[in-house]
């Protein structure tokens, strides 16, 4: 590839529901650009951007690629994004380096649940966006349907560019109201022409409310207008391309990725109205603790941001970045702020899939990736040694649901650690945990295909196979009144025996106080050198569990009284005294199983509010409130049970039709109803 200046750089996200053709769509761009000689097809894994075995096998796209193309003096970094909610942590790395969001629509299928998802988040970061209506020549579509769905949803802003000609087996083109031509497509290069007669009346009308409202946006233009002067395709273009960039007006086109019509008008369009990241605001960043600007200017100190790294067994880790000041080159040394450490970029490439495309520089603006970086994770800022500024990392969502895995051998298992953390590096949205009560390795994630690939990953990546288990609940116990209790330990087996009394007293404390123990011992009735003993003795039963095998909590323990031997009284025998007594005072005790509560909030459609809070009730919930969110949203805040939402990212998915949206968190422990406690196994805490 050659050079291009921040000028000629579009970086463009395709986003959208899955399904809805953006993997055709840059499979349509690359070949009419001329970056391919074929197209590849989704149906039997043929595609550039999709190369990864388990989209070959999945028929959709799982994770990000890159698929740069030349058009028309243009450099297009088009950045093929996933469209199930699963993968949602890859379409936030996407967006963080796009400078305009096109999004793919069905024209069948219409507005779906991920592309208002993926709205929300492109108008939360004020990104550009675009929408190109695909599938045209499908049975059933139906594009007016379909841009009226498109204003209902998404706002005024909604701008057609282009009217179809014809639909379903019909259509042969489109109308550009802009040019006020017609282009026919039929297997070659488009044919431009007239507008069609019986279409005339209706694009007439449509380009007359498209002119006014771009004109309205420009002073100069508005008195020319209304003085009866119509501006120039340029100038109406110039106008329009200035809303785009300020994300005031949203562009609607439309076409055919698979029967390739009008792919090459979008790529047109890309390049005359389409921000460069010129007309982006200059990256904030960080220099200790002033907040800053940078420009994407070629001239400036390098700096770059790392977005996406992909774990490759065989090249190691490649670590994929957008230039935001500067230019880069081979061999340039450059550090990561957050490690110290100084990095130097041996080979510099681009990715188009997955092959490798050596490039001499990469100048401000552009986007290329690099292997084999020592410490870089996904998020870091790559900046000269005299300049350590931080970029925001890349936003990563927090996963909403977990399985629980082990390995399945030892061989699997001196390699889990290791495996996960490459896939942690790759995959921003994993989070890997250990619980220490319930012993169990946690793998969390946003839904259950993400977790079922990132399986299938370890075992193709790094040939580690695990298992998988139902996540455990950490249920705790406490008492709920006074008790008091001796724990006597005697043993005589020739020589030395062992002997320790301790009588304790347990009393319960306030709820997340934790554990108090008090010696109350007088008269020497235990040698003060043993009563740390009996201190230790009730804390190991306390976690080895209680009356149902789960740890102990909020309990003060008084050691009162006691005898010992002078000869055959030790550490050990009080130990062992103090656990006696503490398990037999505490089965005096009144026990209660605690289970964990969380807070959960629920961004819900204000149609299926009564359907999640009746749901929340039905899951032993306490709804705190309910308050507005956003346009025809309401947001619900709930204590609901832990062991209730272990699988709600599921559950709310289908309650909702993938609309509603939660997080939870840990709030406190409360006392577990006595018939639910009883169907509880003994001893699950592991």
């Amino acid at each position: 590839m050659q050079e291009y200046p921040p000028a000629k750089i579009r970086n463009v996200a395709l986003v959208g529901h899955g399904g809805a053709g953006k993997t055709s769509l840059a499979e349509a761009l690359l070949y009419r650009s001329g970056a391919t000689n074929r197209r590849g097809r989704v149906e039997d894994g043929t595609t550039v951007t999709d190369h990864e075995p388990e989209e070959v096998k999945r028929g959709i796209s799982l994770s990000l690629a890159l698929a740069p193309l030349e058009f028309e003096g243009c450099k297009i970094n088009v950045i093929d994004t996933p469209g199930y909610a699963d993968f949602i942590g890859d379409v936030h790395a996407a967006l963080s380096v796009a400078d305009l969001a096109v999004f793919v629509v069905s024209a069948v299928e219409g507005i779906e649940v991920q592309t208002e998802a993926v709205w929300r988040l492109a108008e939360a970061r004020r990104l550009p966006r675009m929408v190109f209506v695909n599938k045209l020549d499908r049975d059933r579509a139906g594009f007016e349907r379909t841009l009226e769905q498109l204003r209902d949803v998404f706002g005024s802003g909604i701008a057609p560019l282009e009217l179809p000609l014809g639909e379903a087996t019909e259509f042969r083109g489109i109308c550009d109201l802009l040019a006020d031509r017609a282009y026919l497509y039929d297997g070659g290069e488009p044919v431009a022409g007239e507008i069609p007669e019986d279409m005339a009346d209706f694009e007439h009308r449509v380009r007359e409310n498209l002119v006014e409202g771009i004109v309205e946006a420009d002073d100069n233009l508005l008195e020319r207008y209304l003085e009866g002067d119509m501006p120039s395709y340029e100038e109406l273009e110039s106008v329009l391309a200035r809303g785009v960039a300020e994300a005031n007006v949203f562009p609607v086109v439309c076409g055919s990725a698979t029967a390739d019509i009008a792919v090459d008008r979008l790529a047109r369009f890309l390049c005359e109205i389409g921000p460069s990241p010129l007309d982006r605001p200059s990256a904030p960043v960080r220099a200790g603790d002033v907040d800053t600007e940078v420009a994407p200017d070629p001239a400036g100190e390098p700096l770059a941001l790392v977005f996406k790294t992909i774990a490759d067994p065989y090249v190691g880790r490649i670590s994929l970045f957008k230039v935001l000041s500067g230019t880069i080159r081979p061999d340039d040394h450059l550090v990561n702020p957050r490690t110290g450490h100084e990095e130097r970029l041996h080979v510099l490439f681009g990715l188009r899939g997955k092959e490798q495309l050596e490039v001499a520089k990469l100048v401000a603006g552009d986007i290329g990736a690099v292997a084999k970086l020592g410490s870089t994770m996904t998020g870091d800022t790559l900046a000269p040694k005299a300049m350590p500024v931080v970029v925001a990392p890349v936003e990563a969502p927090e996963p909403s649901l977990a399985t629980a895995i082990r390995a399945r051998s030892q061989a699997d298992d001196d390699k889990l650690a290791n495996a996960l953390r490459r896939l942690q590096e790759e995959d921003q949205a994993l989070r890997v945990e250990h619980d220490p009560q319930t012993r169990q390795t946690l793998l969390r994630g946003h839904g259950e295909a993400h977790l079922q690939l990132t399986l299938e990953r370890l075992a193709r990546k790094f040939g580690v196979e695990v298992d998988t288990d139902e996540v455990k609940v950490a249920y705790r116990e406490t008492i709920t009144t006074s008790a008091e209790a001796e724990g006597k330990y005697k043993k005589q087996s020739g020589g030395h025996g062992q002997f320790g009394i301790a009588f304790l007293k347990v009393e319960p404390l306030e709820r997340g106080a934790g554990f108090e123990f008090v010696d109350a011992i007088v008269g020497g009735a235990i040698p003060r050198q043993f009563i740390p003993a009996v201190e230790k003795g009730a804390v190991e039963a306390m976690e080895q569990g209680g009356v149902h095998g789960y740890p102990v909590v909020d309990v003060r323990v008084t050691c009162f009284d006691g005898k010992y031997h002078s000869v055959d009284s030790s550490e050990m025998s009080f130990k062992m005294a103090g656990s006696l007594g503490f398990r037999e005072a505490m089965a005096r005790a009144n026990p209660v199983v605690l289970e964990p509560i969380s807070l959960l909030t629920v961004a819900v459609p204000d149609d299926q509010l009564g359907d999640v809070m009746g749901d929340l009730n039905a899951r032993r919930g306490r709804v705190q409130g309910t308050e507005p969110r956003g346009v025809g949203e309401q947001e619900v805040t709930a204590l609901v049970p832990t062991s209730e939402i272990l699988r709600y990212a599921i559950d709310l998915r289908s309650l909702t039709g993938g609309r509603g949206r939660f997080s939870a968190r840990h709030d406190h422990y409360d006392v577990l109803p006595s018939h639910l406690a009883e169907r509880l196994p003994a001893g699950a805490a592991g």
